[in-house]
């Protein structure tokens, strides 16, 4: 199966359009959202091609494939433009055997996890900065960066995982950044 992970949309349609363009390549079986869909949030820079609207437009097509967990800068009134759910502040999937906790990092995060087992993946967003670790108790930290607003010097970038390994991939060229193999 894959699965391709995405965080900090921060409702910029010309990142979602890019998106766009890797789906039509990896082709993959489910897309994860991990918050912060529509809303710039106070903290962050206005985006040129800020569009909410068109966000929603473009996220709507592909809801069938879309699982989401909310972010800190989304909110019930976001709800109302997405055919999809996202107001969870966490969610469990599992994937070929393995189990994701899918969190947007604002109340969970790698420093502060909740009971996990060893071997599961915590994935989550909001820092804006692509992670991917095995941390001491075996639990392995997963962020796919932004794919609006990146930080830390990183591109913009997403998430995949695929036949047991997960990676981060460079938004514009799917080149990768980051690369982890399960085992």
């Amino acid at each position: 199966m894959k699965v391709l992970f995405f965080s900090d949309v921060h409702g910029s349609p010309g990142h979602v359009a890019l998106l766009e363009q890797q789906l039509g390549s990896i082709r993959p079986d489910r897309l994860v959202l991990l918050g912060d869909v529509l809303y710039h949030g106070p903290r962050n820079p206005l985006l040129p091609d800020y569009g909410p609207p068109e966000v929603a437009a473009m996220l709507n097509s592909h809801r069938r494939l879309i699982f989401a967990v909310r972010g800190n800068c989304d909110s019930e009134v976001d709800q109302l433009m997405l055919e999809f759910p996202i107001l969870a502040d966490y969610a469990g999937l599992l994937v070929d055997n393995r189990q994701f906790f899918l969190t947007h990092g604002h109340l969970w995060g790698p420093d502060r996890l909740p009971p996990l087992e060893a071997g599961t993946v915590f994935a989550s967003g909001h820092t804006h900065i692509p992670m991917l670790r095995k941390l001491p108790d075996g639990v392995i930290a997963f962020n796919p960066g932004s794919i609006s607003l990146p930080k830390g010097g990183f591109p913009p970038s997403f998430g995949l995982y695929e036949d047991g390994v997960l990676r981060v991939l460079a938004l514009e060229d799917a080149r990768e950044l980051l690369r982890l193999e399960l085992s």
